[in-house]
């Protein structure tokens, strides 16, 4: 997503965040991405469909083309051209902006990208690249012009959840399941650290199972910080039971330096973060109940809104201010944070 530059982002005022619009589709959206010019909101459906809202004129669209459920979504940098990657391991390219009156919408490329699920798609600043990785231990980076294979990294030993692209477009990070943060130089393709957010990865003997993750990362406008969102206290992870929390480092030494933990909030997990001005740190939580909590320094979150039903992915705006969450329920929702005078 292309968003505006720190700098030209409004100030606002978290504790007036209130919900402005909302749409429905048949079926529970898992993914939500807002398009760079920020006229459409996108959202990847259990339907294996992608469904977009035109923010203008109030129009609806459908995308068909996967045969599985799908998370990863990204466009190229003018908005003309949406990539999404799907649990079937397929990589498609889409035209994005084409007229409702054509749908359903289908591929004009599809790649089968990898052997299993692909659990992120990120797209480089320049536009020029998109990485998808998953379920097969690799990350893997795509021409978005001739759709080709341009490089593989390998080193992750579990599930690789997420990826970011660093804004000065030399490095790309990539969280597991075990909670491993690499970071990889493009340029060489080689593996240049590893950051350490073990508080986001849980064993349980009983079921035997590896539960939690790197779901999600974000790094602060100035650079300094790196945010790794997730769960921790999973006691029973076949039932859901555990607790949202985000693992902080110092971007220049790969230190941790601070933990969030979010106040009252049974069974969530942290689907999406994002900086604001100011290093307010903003999250979707979903699990048993829905909430977008935000923090500054304190380990506790100083406000939370509660959102109806299971929120499942978060995307911010161009604009700043507003916020799209996929639920559960089939809704789309966007969410103002209101302007400061």
């Amino acid at each position: 997503m292309s968003e505006s530059k720190p700098s030209e982002l409004p100030k606002f005022d978290v504790q007036a965040t209130h919900g402005t619009r909302e749409w429905k589709h048949s079926a529970p959206l898992l993914g939500c991405r807002f398009d760079p010019t920020g006229r459409y909101v996108f959202a990847s459906s259990f339907d294996f469909t992608i469904q977009r809202w035109d923010l203008q004129e109030d129009q609806h669209a459908s995308f068909a083309g996967h045969q599985s459920w799908l998370r990863g979504m990204g466009f190229s940098n003018d908005g003309q051209f949406l990539y999404s990657a799907g649990y079937e391991g397929k990589l498609c390219f889409w035209e994005a902006t084409t007229s409702p009156a054509e749908e359903p919408f289908k591929p004009i490329r599809e790649l089968q990208a990898h052997d299993g699920w692909v659990r992120w798609l990120a797209v480089h600043p320049d536009g020029k690249l998109i990485a998808t990785a998953g379920n097969d231990l690799k990350i893997k980076l795509w021409s978005t012009d001739s759709g080709e294979l341009v490089q593989t990294l390998e080193g992750h030993q579990k599930h690789i959840y997420s990826l970011l692209f660093h804004p000065n477009g030399q490095l790309l990070l990539s969280g597991d399941l075990q909670g491993v943060v690499n970071q990889w130089d493009l340029a060489s393709g080689n593996l240049v650290r590893s950051l350490d957010a073990k508080p986001l990865h849980t064993y349980h003997g009983g079921q035997q199972v590896d539960y939690g993750g790197v779901r999600c990362m974000a790094l602060s406008a100035d650079g300094k910080l790196l945010s790794c969102g997730g769960l921790h206290k999973a006691t029973n992870p076949f039932a859901g039971v555990q607790e949202p929390l985000v693992v902080v480092f110092d971007w220049e030494t790969g230190k941790q330096v601070r933990t969030h933990e979010a106040t009252e909030i049974p069974r969530g997990i942290v689907w999406r973060l994002f900086f604001a001005p100011n290093d307010t740190l903003i999250s979707g939580i979903g699990g048993q109940d829905a909430f977008l909590a935000f923090w500054k320094e304190d380990k506790t979150d100083f406000h939370k809104l509660a959102l109806p039903d299971t929120l499942l992915d978060l995307d911010r705006h161009p604009n700043g201010l507003d916020l799209a969450t996929a639920h559960h329920s089939g809704e789309i929702r966007i969410t103002r944070m209101a302007k400061k005078a």
